[in-house]
C-alpha cells in the first residue's frame, strides 16, 4: 500500500513538471521568454515605473535573479532603465512597446491557470495544498532554493540570427 502512494505521488509530481516544461517551451516558442522573464515583464508593466527591489518583493523573487531577467529583458529590447530624476540611487524599470507587445501575444502561462484553479478552492483546500507542498518541498530539501532559476533557464532569442 505504501509503495503504491509513493508511486502515485512520484506519478502525479512527474506529470506537474511535465505540464510546467510544455508550458515553458510554448511560451518560449510564441515570445523567446521564459515564464520568469514574462512574469517579471507583465509586473513591469502593471507597475508603470518601478524598480527592482520592488520586483524582487512582489514576485517573491531574490534580488540577483531580477536583476539577471531585467537584463536580459533590456538586451532585447522589452525594458528600458532610467535613472530616477528625484532620487538618482534608484533605477526605474519601464516596458517598451516591444515588451508590451510579447505580453500581448504570450499564450497562458501555467501560473496563471493555477491561479484561477487554486482561487475557486475552499480555503481549507488551498490550506491544504500549500501545506503538502512545503513539505514535499522540505522532503526534497528544496526550502532555500529559489525557484525564479529554475523557471528562467534559457536566453532570449526573438529571431536574431548567428
Amino acid at each position: 500500500m505504501e509503495s503504491d502512494l509513493t508511486a502515485a505521488t512520484l506519478k502525479a509530481l512527474r506529470r506537474i513538471l511535465r505540464a510546467a516544461d510544455r508550458g515553458s517551451r510554448s511560451l518560449a516558442a510564441a515570445t523567446g521568454l521564459t515564464p520568469s522573464q514574462l512574469l517579471v515583464l507583465q509586473e513591469i508593466d502593471q507597475r508603470r515605473g518601478t524598480t527592482g527591489g520592488v520586483l524582487a518583493a512582489a514576485l517573491q523573487f531574490g534580488p540577483a535573479t531580477i536583476t539577471n531577467i531585467v537584463d536580459r529583458l533590456e538586451a532585447a529590447g522589452l525594458v528600458t532603465r532610467q535613472r530616477s530624476a528625484g532620487d538618482k540611487r534608484q533605477v526605474i524599470l519601464a516596458a517598451t512597446d516591444a515588451g508590451r507587445s510579447a505580453i500581448a501575444t504570450a499564450p497562458d502561462l501555467l501560473q496563471t491557470r493555477f491561479s484561477e484553479g487554486f482561487a475557486e478552492l475552499a480555503p481549507w483546500e488551498r490550506a491544504m495544498i500549500l501545506a503538502a507542498l512545503e513539505r514535499l518541498g522540505g522532503i526534497l530539501g528544496a526550502e532555500s532554493i529559489d525557484a525564479a532559476p529554475l523557471l528562467d533557464a534559457g536566453a532570449i532569442d526573438r529571431g536574431a540570427s548567428d
